[in-house]
């Protein structure tokens, strides 16, 4: 049987350890569904879907950096869009940050998240040797 490491990295939201951030079995992490929030739990860009993507990934990369892992170890995400208006710009916006090789990935347009000011959440899998 793998270790199982539970992990809350520097850097993320406070959670009031309702729930773990990072979850490591083996090579394969289990990365918590990440906001737009910074490590004080403000959220960053309201309103503003660019700021928010690009809040999202610092969050991702410190989460994957903290097992020692890149972007590039990503291998799934699964994301979540509230409504379709900001759609296109959320799409665009990501891909700058894995234009080659992406994860697979399953997008779902909702109706809300945790926050009303969160337009996405993305959760992720690694695989981190």
């Amino acid at each position: 049987m793998s270790e199982v490491q539970f992990l809350q990295p520097e850097g993320l939201s406070p959670n009031g350890n309702r729930y773990t951030h990072v979850v490591k079995v083996g090579p394969w992490v289990f990365i918590a569904g990440q906001t737009a929030s910074d490590e004080n739990g403000n959220v960053i860009g309201i309103n503003d879907p660019q700021a928010q993507v690009g809040q999202v990934m610092k969050n991702l990369k410190t989460a994957v950096e903290s097992v020692g892992g890149t972007f590039e170890d990503i291998v799934k995400t699964t994301v979540y869009v509230v409504g379709e208006e900001n759609l296109d710009i959320i799409r665009k916006e990501r891909a700058n940050y894995r234009a080659a090789n992406p994860p697979t990935s399953t997008l779902l347009v909702i109706s809300g998240l945790a926050r009303p000011e969160f337009l996405l959440e993305i959760e992720a899998v690694a695989y981190v040797e």
